[in-house]
């Protein structure tokens, strides 16, 4: 049974940054996501990690401006964020699926963090 723990989140100013930290342990986890819910609208997947060979995958919006990397030990994985916009505010999930190359849907991923709040204002 995989767990997860975020961290990280918090205000900033538009065009600021923020890093979260997730981290994961037990179980099998071929693939780690961050995922984003905004108030009013559906979840959406914000950028995906591959636990071995560290292909990632990245929704068009955040391109350029977030980054996911997981630590050597592949524990935890971390979500950069750059240039934040008002519309980046949400609540941020780390996921973890089975699944090698998971894609950026939520029903690809078998597990989930409790959240971590991100506010751009």
């Amino acid at each position: 049974h995989v767990q997860l723990v975020e961290s990280g989140g918090g205000s900033v100013q538009p065009g600021g940054s923020l890093r979260l930290s997730c981290a994961a342990s037990g179980g099998s986890r071929n693939s780690l996501a961050w995922f984003r819910l905004a108030p009013g609208q559906q979840r959406e997947g914000v950028a995906r990690i591959n636990t071995r060979g560290g292909g990632t995958l990245y929704l068009d919006d955040v391109k350029g401006r977030f980054f996911i990397s997981l630590d050597s030990a592949k524990t935890t994985v971390y979500l950069e964020m750059n240039s934040l916009k008002f519309e980046d505010t949400g609540m941020y999930y780390c996921a973890a699926s089975r699944n090698v190359g998971a894609g950026l849907t939520p029903f690809s991923y078998n597990y989930w963090g409790q959240g971590t709040q991100v506010t751009v204002s």
